[in-house]
């Protein structure tokens, strides 16, 4: 597994600012061997960073993370484990697909040459252009196939399916699982596209602002929140009512005499306790995980000075 303990990290600002920035504070989480784990997180949040970090690019400032039970910064043997796809494919513009294989053959001694190449030709990649002459999607392509040829037990791919046609994407994707479920490996990955995580993952994390806001198993996250929809004959429901009940209110909302609140906790458990206030309506409705992801932002002020501007 990955062990990631007590992690800090900041940067220095630039000349024109003064002090320096956390990127990342105090995390602390476990990734299991075997799953497929997804990175959240508002831009910036630190996503990025941490999975720098978790393949030794970057040194903790505070805390520790380790592969099987080993530091992976400046170890050799633990970065040897793991394989990272970047945002960036600009390093590879001189290459062709052969001196991509060529060049990860010589650092990985589990690279498969016969599964590049049968990747790379059931995609359809021009086996002699230079990289700089592919598109965008086809340079992701070819980098995420030259990583599952590597073999090796943990892949991180940040935004990895960024450039992507939805076609594309959907081939991508079963190509990554297959490769990793025939070796029972573990996949981290970053997106923007929280529908994509969810249908993908199996655990996932929210990061803002450097802080962790939660990481469990996607069915866990769901599980503790829920929107309710609440009315009384008699009376208007008020937030302050809610909160009386002991809701954990995010967001609260009221259209004539039926109100709606986003609230953390089990459904299950909110029905029980509010079906003794005798309402002529009530009911609670699961939240998507970007629903989820919205509301834990906004109870934190994302985007709201933005949205007032408007």
């Amino acid at each position: 597994m990955i062990e990631i303990s007590g992690v800090s990290m900041s940067f220095e600002q630039a000349k024109s600012d003064t002090g320096s920035f956390t990127a990342l504070n105090n995390i602390s989480i476990t990734i299991p061997e075997g799953c497929i784990y997804g990175f959240l997180g508002s831009n910036g949040a630190g996503k990025s960073t941490l999975m720098r970090m978790i393949c030794g690019v970057y040194k903790t400032d505070v805390g520790s993370i380790k592969i099987d039970g080993e530091e992976v910064f400046d170890n050799p043997n633990a970065k040897g484990k793991i394989f990272f796809v970047n945002d960036e494919t600009i390093q590879y513009s001189t290459y062709t697909l052969k001196d991509l294989k060529n060049y990860y053959a010589g650092y990985y001694e589990q690279f498969s040459p016969e599964i590049f190449d049968r990747l790379t030709s059931k995609i359809g990649l021009p086996q002699n252009k230079r990289m700089s002459t592919f598109s965008k999607g086809m340079k992701r392509q070819a980098v995420v196939i030259a990583a599952l040829a590597c073999r090796t037990k943990y892949l991180m791919l940040d935004e990895a399916f960024d450039g992507l046609d939805p076609a594309m994407r959907k081939i991508i994707k079963a190509m990554i699982v297959d490769e990793l479920i025939d070796r029972d490996a573990t996949l981290i990955v970053s997106s923007h596209n929280i529908t994509e995580i969810n249908e993908l993952c199996d655990r996932a994390m929210l990061l803002h602002k450097g802080n962790l806001i939660f990481a469990d198993e996607i069915d866990e996250i769901k599980s503790g929140f829920c929107k309710i929809q609440i009315a009384y004959a008699d009376h208007a429901v008020t937030r302050e009512e809610m909160q009386q009940y002991g809701i954990n209110i995010m967001q609260f909302s009221a259209l004539g005499s039926v109100a709606q609140v986003i609230a953390k906790g089990a459904g299950q458990d909110m029905i029980a306790m509010l079906s003794s206030t005798k309402p002529v309506i009530l009911e609670t409705v699961p939240l998507t995980l970007e629903e989820i992801f919205i509301y834990e932002l906004e109870v934190r002020g994302y985007g709201t000075d933005i949205l007032k501007e408007d």
